[in-house]
């Protein structure tokens, strides 16, 4: 799964992973992390989401990161927006008002980058990548944000032999391993999503479940453990 994978999708319209309203997940537990007005949110993958809007309209600086320049194109269309433009080594960035979209590769960022990230959302970036690039992303992206960060991560879990991803299962005892030492991790709600998606009773599934994780990053210290 490279690069062309998801820019062809995004050509071809194959994009089912969007949603066409905030999800109800956020709106529920962002409270929760107790961000404070103004802080930066990191949004990776974040194509053209709806969650992105919410999120600003709380009082957030968005930053999300995107491969495809046909999504935030999009993104900018569809809301009536008419970004800045400028180039990093990061990618190109695009910015209007509280929302900041770098045209490029998630794993080009580091801590530089991120330092002013206080939360991170992830809602469709874990689970869109295979078992491989997952370790990557947990170790380089989240391993590159600050001290403190606080985020809502959402998974999908099913039997993966039933269906070939993306979207990919992340169970509970992989999101812990993942996870620590560098992160707290709290699963707050996990449920039964099967009969609301058809497309993965289409193929086959025989259970689906969504679950949502409250993250913080541990300071460096701890997170490193004893000598």
């Amino acid at each position: 799964m490279d690069h062309e994978f998801w820019l062809q999708r995004w050509r071809e319209g194959r994009t089912g992973f969007h949603r066409s309203e905030v999800m109800p997940l956020l709106q529920r537990h962002w409270g929760s992390l107790a961000l404070a007005p103004g802080s930066r949110v990191l949004v990776p993958l974040c194509g053209k989401s709806l969650d992105m809007i919410w999120l600003a309209a709380q009082g957030h600086r968005v930053l999300g990161v995107e491969l495809s320049p046909l999504a935030i194109a999009q993104f900018w269309h569809e809301h009536g927006l008419v970004p800045r433009r400028h180039a990093s080594r990061h990618g190109v960035h695009h910015v209007a008002g509280n929302i900041e979209l770098i045209e490029g590769d998630v794993f080009d960022l580091d801590a530089a980058a991120l330092a002013d990230c206080a939360g991170i959302y992830d809602r469709a970036a874990l689970i869109a990548l295979p078992a491989p690039l997952r370790a990557r992303y947990v170790d380089e992206l989240y391993g590159s944000l600050p001290a403190g960060c606080r985020g809502l991560l959402i998974t999908l879990e099913y039997p993966q032999p039933e269906k070939q991803g993306p979207p990919f299962s992340v169970e509970y005892a992989e999101v812990q391993a993942r996870f620590a030492p560098g992160w707290e991790c709290e699963q707050v709600e996990r449920r039964d999503i099967l009969a609301h998606e058809p497309g993965f009773v289409a193929e086959g599934v025989s259970a689906l479940a969504t679950a949502v994780y409250c993250l913080q990053r541990k300071h460096a210290d701890i997170a490193a453990g004893p000598a």
